[in-house]
């Protein structure tokens, strides 16, 4: 089993940034990816990016590129995603997924391709 915790959430005003943490524990695997998903109120969860824990994949939701960036610290077990310029439209809850697999981006952007979620970090943007 791996355990996913994030933190980092919190009130913003527009414009202001934030960076999400997600640290993994629990079993190791030779292979990892680890992702970020997003769920705004009364809407479907939505990919926001996702790496792998080498360094070999690493992609973004087109509409978030230049103002999202996803990281990882393998030392850490960590993996960052830094929220700029954000916006009202940017509310939800962010989640941590991962997967004990190098998959594709392709593949990255379901949901149903990760086995272990987190309980999710909740980020509001005022205007």
């Amino acid at each position: 089993q791996v355990q996913l915790v994030e933190s980092g959430g919190g009130l913003v005003q527009a414009g202001g940034s934030l960076r999400l943490s997600c640290v993994a524990s629990g079993r190791t695997f030779s292979s990892l990816t680890m992702a970020w998903f997003r769920q705004a109120p009364g809407k479907e969860r939505e990919f926001v990016s996702a790496v792998s824990w080498s360094g070999q994949m690493g992609y973004s939701t087109n509409s978030l590129k230049g103002r999202f960036t996803i990281s990882r610290d393998s030392a850490k077990n960590t993996v960052y995603l830094q929220l700029n310029s954000l916006t009202p439209e940017d509310t939800a809850v962010y989640y941590c997924a991962a997967v004990g697999l190098l998959i594709t981006t392709r593949q990255a952007m379901a949901q149903r391709e990760y086995d272990y979620w987190g309980q999710g970090t909740q980020v509001t943007v005022s205007s």
